[in-house]
């Protein structure tokens, strides 16, 4: 990374062009499935961990276009309810689709994310999560492991 050296006494002038976040694109796109119908993201980051989400919004059934920095997401009516491994284990944030697809299809089957190379990060607030929504809704919600 290089680096910006600021001497003091001298007029700055300029513009720096500043890429969006990922963290959040990557969950504006998961919440993108709450609503059928059109969501257009900009400033989203061309990086590896966005294409993967939009394979894994395709593959529930959304239609994703990505030109420039600009996204737009179209969500039919109907959605599959489920994000296999060979996609979800490619990236954590993969695990945000859980809860709208429940939302939308009453039901959602998300294989436990990888993606992690910092170390292990619990999944126990989204565990707790659905765990309280079990309760609300009186059903059973499960977050499945591969090897299940």
């Amino acid at each position: 990374m290089g680096s910006l050296s600021v001497e003091g006494g001298h007029q700055l002038s300029g513009s720096v062009v500043v890429s969006g976040a990922k963290n959040s694109a990557l969950k504006l796109m998961a919440a993108s499935l709450l609503a059928e119908g059109r969501t257009v993201l900009t400033n989203v980051p061309r990086i590896a961990d966005v294409f993967t989400m939009i394979e894994v919004l395709r593959h529930v059934g959304v239609s994703v276009d990505f030109v420039g920095d600009v996204m737009e997401i179209d969500v039919p009516g109907q959605l599959r309810s489920e994000a296999p491994y060979e996609l979800v284990h490619r990236m954590r944030a993969s695990v945000n689709v859980l809860r709208p697809l429940l939302a939308r299809q009453g039901h959602a089957r998300v294989a436990m994310p990888g993606g992690c190379n910092i170390g292990s990060r619990p999944l126990d607030l989204h565990e707790e999560a659905l765990q309280h929504l079990k309760t609300v809704i009186g059903r059973e919600v499960t977050i499945f492991c591969p090897n299940d």
